[in-house]
């Protein structure tokens, strides 16, 4: 490894007893300048980092790195999703902390365990039970200068670790991650993993189909420089969902770089069943709208899609059903926008549906109607009372 600019332990600043309070209105107006150019141009932002010392330490050891992991009723994924840490060849040490929010499984006694087994893995509180604030609280008690996300139902593939700093190192970049590589146990599940890797299903970023590597708006968790995550103060916690989006969006206004590549992968595991699934879906069309609400220029077509099609669904059966009432003829006209989607969403489960199990093939097309339509849902409502509240980017929590 190269000589940089981080110590292979410790922290990047003192952060007290681990609490910081940071304005988001007052990051955004100083990022505000580099906001335009970065949007415009992703390769100056990857030539700047570039340029800048990798994460290597002085004495060319690797760098120690913190995992951070949120977790929420994962009695059934934790321990996979530990061991994946765990079990990481990486010259380095590596330490996991793990903020637990209050779950009504046996989570909590499962994280316990591991802690008392494994002297690497520490816990937090998370009283607040959301995603940002537990990645925050266990952001302050983490003690290394690369920060690793992975979520309590994803595991790791091999050689993860090393090969996200091996890729800060190489590319400079602020932020590298890779694709969320779908697994289904189930026949449901299994559906819901083709879906998410379709471009039928979730419109085709590179996280979620592959793709090249290079510069990217977003990537699925992401491994960080620490330095750039003190300075613009962690995760936002406003964002209860499309935190990742959100904070991969206010590093490249600052002028960093975030980085996709195809060797990082995750395996991610799907919701169980069809309400959670909506749930899921109806929460991240919400918080995306927030996302767009607060940063206009992120509203591409492919965050635009799944509302459209929601309105001509809801349109064209809201008139179809007036002209069965007695309402004029010509209003039956209406049925053919639920029809043609129903078309096409039977076709699509058919094309990529292939090779799955026949259940799992019949699944597929009411898992596609549901994330499709439970978004453009959320998106078109947003995120209740989300206006009134204020942006908010804090870190708090201690190691139990």
């Amino acid at each position: 490894m190269s000589s940089g600019r981080f110590a292979a332990g410790g922290r990047s600043r003192d952060l007290g007893a681990g609490n910081v309070l940071a304005d988001m209105n007052a990051a955004e107006n100083a990022d505000m300048n580099a906001a335009e150019n970065a949007e415009t141009d992703p390769d100056r932002n990857a030539a700047t980092d570039a340029a800048r010392p990798g994460p290597a330490a002085s004495d060319g050891a690797w760098p120690a790195v913190s995992v951070i992991m949120p977790v929420l009723n994962e009695e059934r994924h934790l321990a996979e999703a530990v061991s994946g840490v765990m079990a990481q060849d990486y010259p380095g040490e590596v330490e996991l902390v793990l903020a637990l929010g209050p779950s009504t499984d046996r989570t909590e006694r499962i994280a316990h365990d591991i802690a008392a087994a494994d002297p690497r893995v520490r816990t937090v509180r998370n009283p607040a039970a959301r995603t940002p604030a537990g990645l925050n609280a266990a952001l302050g008690a983490a003690s290394h200068p690369i920060i690793v996300r992975v979520d309590g139902h994803g595991v790791l593939s091999d050689g993860y670790v090393r090969t996200a700093v091996e890729t800060l190192e190489r590319t400079g970049a602020a932020n590298v991650g890779g694709i969320m590589h779908a697994e289904g146990q189930t026949d449901f599940e299994r559906a819901v993993a083709r879906a998410y890797t379709s471009r039928a299903g979730l419109g085709g970023g590179r996280f979620h189909v592959g793709g090249g590597a290079g510069p990217a708006d977003t990537v699925y968790l992401g491994s960080f420089r620490r330095d750039v995550l003190d300075t613009l103060g962690g995760f936002d916690e406003h964002f209860q969902r499309a935190q990742d989006w959100e904070l991969n969006h206010r590093i490249r206004a600052a002028g960093h770089t975030v980085w996709f590549t195809p060797e990082l992968t995750v395996s991610y595991r799907p919701r169980p069943d069809l309400r959670s699934l909506a749930r899921q879906f109806l929460t991240t069309g919400q918080w995306r709208r927030e996302v767009v609400r607060r940063y206009p220029d992120t509203a591409g077509v492919r965050y635009l899609a799944a509302p459209v099609v929601t309105v001509a669904v809801a349109g064209g059966t809201v008139t179809g059903l007036a002209a069965a009432l007695g309402a004029p003829a010509w209003l039956a006209l209406g049925w053919l926008a639920p029809a043609g989607y129903a078309a096409g969403v039977l076709a699509a489960g058919l094309a990529v549906g292939r090779g799955l199990p026949v259940r799992s093939r019949a699944w597929l097309p009411p898992v596609l109607a549901t994330m499709h339509l439970t978004w453009g849902v959320g998106f078109l409502t947003g995120p209740r009372g989300a206006k009134r509240r204020p942006a908010r980017i804090r870190w708090q929590g201690a190691a139990e």
